[in-house]
């Protein structure tokens, strides 16, 4: 069992060590569904299996076992692979005690099985259909954000309608879910703004050290990074006029980082420095 446990913490670290943090999330999809989730139960997924499935590549929030795919009339892709869910499985056993009787015992050991995103199947219109409900904002653009966005000196790439929001260096492209699946406008430039932020650790902009140099989650450099970009967001919303709308859901992100950075409260100091140039990058000052 030593390897399932390597698994799951390789396939969380993995992760997060790419900057998918499943429980910082402001918007939803076409499903209005935040966490994995079976699409047979309904049921979602708890505890670990959060994690390795939240982290997997793919928009649509509901998984199925190879089985549950042919009850619904449906198949796997040709080629997919599946992602692993484990679970805890009970069993009693027989022991002696001090005394020398026989007594229960309960034992718990880590099972597993093996599921597919419905991205991965076909033949499951009919099945998703009944838990789609299009539950979106009706998205209007804040002007003042929409400036700041447009107006970005050397901007990167923008890729819309991801289920995740990330940047990724290699290819300086910013993903993002569609503007209107986010709790409201506020939220989606927050987020945007994170994302910029990011973006202005490029070589091709600020060279920021912290965004190119392999850090691990929670480690210095990783954690620094994210100080940069949420205390940037929080500028910038400043900036716009609508702090008082995200400045609670920064203040929380920006205080779980910090906790790393305690030993050395220079580098607080320090990642608000490059966040007021990274500000000043993206207003072009």
């Amino acid at each position: 069992m030593s390897k399932v446990y390597d698994f799951v913490t390789d396939k969380i670290m993995d992760g997060l060590e790419n900057g998918n943090v499943p429980w910082h999330k402001s918007w939803t999809n076409q499903f209005n569904v935040r966490m994995p989730t079976n699409l047979v139960s309904k049921k979602g997924y708890r505890g670990i299996n959060i994690f390795l499935l939240a982290f997997a590549p793919f928009d649509s929030p509901y998984w199925v076992t190879f089985k549950q795919a042919k009850q619904l009339g449906g198949s796997v892709k040709k080629g997919e692979k599946s992602t692993m869910v484990v679970f805890w499985k009970n069993y009693d056993r027989k022991v002696e005690n001090a005394s020398g009787d026989e007594e229960t015992k309960k034992s718990f050991v880590m099972r597993y099985y093996n599921v597919f995103n419905t991205e991965q199947c076909e033949g499951l219109e009919k099945a998703l259909a009944k838990v789609s409900n299009e539950k979106k904002i009706d998205f209007n653009p804040i002007s003042e954000c929409e400036e700041i966005v447009t107006n970005m000196q050397n901007p990167p790439t923008f890729k819309k309608g991801s289920g995740k929001t990330y940047y990724q260096p290699d290819k300086d492209v910013v993903c993002l879910p569609d503007a209107d699946y986010f709790e409201s406008e506020e939220f989606y430039y927050s987020v945007t703004f994170h994302e910029l932020a990011h973006s202005t650790g490029h070589k091709s902009r600020l060279d920021r050290k912290t965004l190119g140099e392999g850090g691990f989650f929670g480690d210095e450099n990783y954690s620094k990074e994210e100080l940069v970009a949420e205390m940037t967001s929080a500028m910038l919303c400043g900036v716009a006029g609508i702090e008082n709308k995200t400045i609670e859901n920064s203040a929380a992100y920006i205080k779980g980082w910090s906790k790393k950075l305690k030993s050395d409260p220079k580098l607080v100091v320090s990642a608000a420095q490059q966040a007021q140039k990274a500000a000043d990058y993206i207003l072009n000052k």
